[in-house]
């Protein structure tokens, strides 16, 4: 077996590989982490591909940062090879049920929520997948039930993957510099139902057009879910109170983004085995995850928000659409994706930045500001703010064009805004 990938994903598997009998090697274009493979006693290979590697090899394990479109995956499909996610593999080998979420934003908060109302309900769970736990980790533990957040990249190469319960949150058009088409997309994540049946349970969004779309598809017995009522069978919001079924309980949040995921949440818990009081116990201490429109604070009347997870156009003006009046912060690495619609109408003032900073740009009407550098367009956002003003990041695109990832251009903004940082 080969593992492509020496991350997180990667070493997770390969050890799973080699516990159950088989002779692993790994690839990685990067030698980070190999030292410490080849320690374990694992054959790490390094540096520039080569299809050579695949003599020998009956299967291939493969981790979600390695995009279907590089030589490796290439020439693993020309050979005939069986490719598997990571989750895939570390699926196959649970011994306890599991449940799993997909969608275009969202999935964190609603696989969180649904592994604490399990906890809280004395019900033995756990979250992994690409909430940053891989599967294959978890393989071991002594589980009841294992919550998955599943993304597209994880989803792509599954074969014989089987949630009991399922839920794809609203699908909108994302990661096209990994999946080339957006119906490649689209499939992909129409693939965590592909083996479900009528006696299994998949959540779909009433408000979603993607959502519908795919969920009419399945096999298995629909539950709908909305922010904006409560549709016939499903869960969704009433006021100040979330209901589903015969139950009911109150909201913590009116943020129409939030209730769907929480509805979510409750739909999921409750089919794999929640109760009322711990669904409720854990709604009553439920905050957003870091970065998720986070307030860092307020400053002469102008609230500076934090939605640095908001890394595609989606998310970018919903999170916009929840304020009266923006000076939006949006740019970065685009990831192939349509920028133009960003830009809602409650943005009054917008600063694109980065290398995504034209795209971005380009369209929108609004009064705007045109810079390369981060750390310029929160010293612009600032300048143009007024009181009453929400001064949002919510960028709309990948972070790697300056940082390591999300959570540090998250980190950044705040420190900006705290003067934390010398100018």
């Amino acid at each position: 077996m080969l593992v492509i990938g020496a991350a997180v994903s990667g070493r997770a598997a390969a050890r799973l590989a080699r516990d159950r009998g088989h002779t692993v090697g790994i690839y990685d274009h990067s030698e980070t982490g190999a030292a410490g493979l080849r320690r374990e006693g694992f054959t790490v290979v390094t540096g520039a591909w080569d299809r050579a590697q695949l003599r020998g090899v009956d299967a291939v394990v493969t981790s979600p940062g390695v995009p279907e479109h590089a030589p490796p995956l290439v020439d693993t499909a020309a050979a005939g090879i069986v490719v598997w996610s990571e989750l895939e593999f570390g699926a196959g080998h649970l011994e306890a049920p599991y449940v799993a979420v997909t969608g275009t934003n969202g999935k964190t908060t609603v696989t969180a929520m649904t592994t604490a109302m399990l906890t809280e309900s004395g019900v033995g769970a756990v979250a992994a997948g690409n909430i940053g736990t891989p599967v294959s980790s978890i393989v071991d533990g002594d589980h009841e039930v294992v919550v998955i957040e599943a993304s597209s990249f994880q989803l792509r190469y599954i074969d014989t993957f089987h949630p009991e319960v399922a839920a794809i949150l609203n699908v909108a058009t994302d990661h096209l510099d990994w999946h080339g088409t957006a119906a490649a997309y689209m499939e992909a994540k129409a693939r965590i139902f592909e083996n479900m049946n009528g006696a299994d349970r998949l959540a779909y969004d009433v408000d979603d057009e993607g959502s519908i779309a795919l969920a009419a598809r399945a096999a298995a017995i629909t539950i709908p879910v909305s922010a904006s009522g409560v549709p016939e069978g499903g869960a969704g919001a009433s006021g100040s109170e979330l209901v589903f079924g015969d139950h009911r309980y109150p909201l913590p949040t009116d943020d129409p983004s939030y209730v769907a995921d929480l509805a979510f949440a409750v739909v999921v818990a409750t089919e794999a085995g929640a109760t009322e009081e711990g669904i409720r116990r854990s709604l009553a201490r439920f905050t957003p995850g870091p970065h998720r429109r986070q307030l860092v604070g307020t400053i002469d009347g102008v609230m500076f928000i934090d939605d640095s997870k908001a890394t595609n156009p989606h998310a970018a003006r919903a999170a916009a659409t929840s304020y009266e009046r923006v000076v939006l912060i949006a740019g970065g690495r685009n990831k192939g994706l349509d920028l133009s619609g960003i830009v809602g109408p409650t943005v009054r003032h917008l600063v694109a930045y980065g290398e995504a900073a034209a795209d971005v740009a380009a369209g929108s009407d609004v009064p705007m500001t045109i810079v390369v550098e981060f750390d310029a367009a929160v010293d612009a956002a600032r300048r143009v703010a007024e009181p009453g003003d929400v001064v949002l990041l919510a960028p709309g695109c990948a972070s790697f064009d300056q940082f390591s990832g999300y959570e540090e251009r998250g980190d950044r903004f705040a420190a900006l805004v705290l003067g934390e940082v010398s100018k």
